[in-house]
């Protein structure tokens, strides 16, 4: 079974394909595309497909309606220019902005939803700047998402 972090890396690794239009996902292979891994006696089946996952954050991001051109934010301000490195923090200011107005929004939602459209806008402008250790991070480093994720059974059930 694959730790977080690496889940986490094959669905960006997916959601850049896909953004990207390269044909295929670097982490597909022989043993998803044939139905899973194969597991040891005892162990629980794993229904994780970094290709599903990553589609799904896809309409995630599509579905967030942020003008990133209006929203004030030393953070963001720095991403638009290129500055990548600031990316997961740019991500938490307009998430935790949202969160503010809309008590209602869960955070670690919002935060896939905005890192995603951010990460899409971004490739947009400044397509040369944009790697996918940006969002590999940004998620990985923002422990309440992480803890969101795994509580809900892990990516797999992302959005189910």
């Amino acid at each position: 079974m694959a730790t977080f972090e690496e889940q986490t890396e094959c669905v960006v690794e997916a959601l850049f394909s896909d953004l990207l239009g390269e044909d295929e996902s670097a982490c597909r292979s022989l043993e998803t595309d044939s139905g899973g891994p194969v597991q040891a006696a005892g162990e629980t089946p794993t229904t994780f497909d970094p290709v599903v996952v990553a589609s799904r954050l896809r309409r995630m991001g599509d579905q967030c309606n942020v003008d990133f051109e209006r929203v004030s934010s030393e953070a963001l301000a720095e991403v638009l220019k290129g500055k990548m490195e600031e990316f997961g923090a740019a991500v938490d200011s307009i998430v935790r902005s949202w969160s503010d107005q809309q008590p209602e929004l869960f955070y670690e939602r919002a935060f896939l939803c905005v890192s995603v459209k951010l990460l899409m806008h971004v490739a947009k402008r400044v397509t040369a700047m944009v790697r996918p250790i940006h969002l590999i991070n940004a998620i990985n480093g923002n422990s309440r998402v992480r803890n969101y994720i795994e509580t809900h059974g892990g990516w797999e059930n992302l959005d189910n």
